[in-house]
């Protein structure tokens, strides 16, 4: 990526990509500025850990590096149109015709050549989601979460115990909002880290590191689950990041 002024363009609230590439860095730097933007962002580091989550999970989109050792982008892409009609857009640091040729192939969607400007990834990102199939009714976020006895209103940022009204801190409410968008879902710490700095950016200050996030939702299960010890709500996925679970 490289660097430059941009402005998102006109996009769909709350879309879920995939972000694939194993180079860490890279990683990293796309989902922070996807996630500004306004995408909700899930990050693989290689084309066996984005096996992994497309197997549990439904993504808008997967932004996928073609280079990656062990299994490559085009052979990625190619089980992706197998298993069904989610768009891929390929990244890669080769922009000779042969290999545009082999990803539209391999039923790639887009194609983009690295380095790229940071603006031309999103207008690519939003002309691809134009041309796709508009989401069903059932994926819209639901309006009241049930958390055993505990129900969340997710329109009002409320949580209760039947009439009683849970009390919770600008930072727990932040992770829950955060959460509730997208249950079942799992949201990196990557993503909490770049959402907290976001809601607390107005009052200066910032969470910066991903240990801090696991503290706070220590401190939110407490308010959550019967045994915060073993949650049954809001889950631990190792080596991914954290998912809510409502029944």
């Amino acid at each position: 990526m490289s660097g430059g002024v941009d402005t998102a363009p006109e996009q769909v609230l709350a879309t879920h990509l995939l972000v694939v590439d194993d180079d860490a860095r890279i990683r990293a730097l796309l989902q922070k500025y996807l996630v500004r933007h306004g995408f909700i962002v899930t990050a693989a580091r290689d084309a066996a850990h984005a096996r992994r989550l497309l197997a549990g999970l439904e993504f808008d989109l997967v932004v996928l590096d073609v280079m990656m050792p062990g299994e490559d982008g085009i052979s990625l892409a190619r089980h992706i149109r197998e298993m069904g009609a989610t768009p891929v857009l390929l990244l890669t640091a080769r922009g000779e015709a042969e290999d545009r040729i082999a990803g539209l192939e391999a039923g790639a969607d887009d194609y983009l050549a690295k380095p790229f400007e940071p603006r031309e990834l999103l207008l690519r990102i939003a002309a691809v989601l134009r041309r796709s199939p508009p989401a069903e009714p059932a994926a819209l976020t639901p309006q009241m979460l049930m958390l055993g006895p505990l129900r969340y209103d997710v329109e009002r940022g409320e949580l209760r115990r039947g009439e009683e009204l849970i009390r919770l801190t600008q930072t727990e409410a932040a992770l829950l909002r955060h959460f509730a968008r997208t249950p079942g879902t799992v949201v990196s710490r990557e993503a909490l880290v770049d959402q907290l700095d976001r809601e607390r950016g107005a009052h200066g200050g910032t969470i910066a590191q991903e240990r801090a996030v696991d503290v706070q939702v220590t401190r939110l299960r407490r308010k959550l689950e019967p045994d915060p010890k073993q949650p049954r709500y809001l889950l631990t996925v190792r080596g991914e990041g954290y998912m809510l679970s409502a029944e």
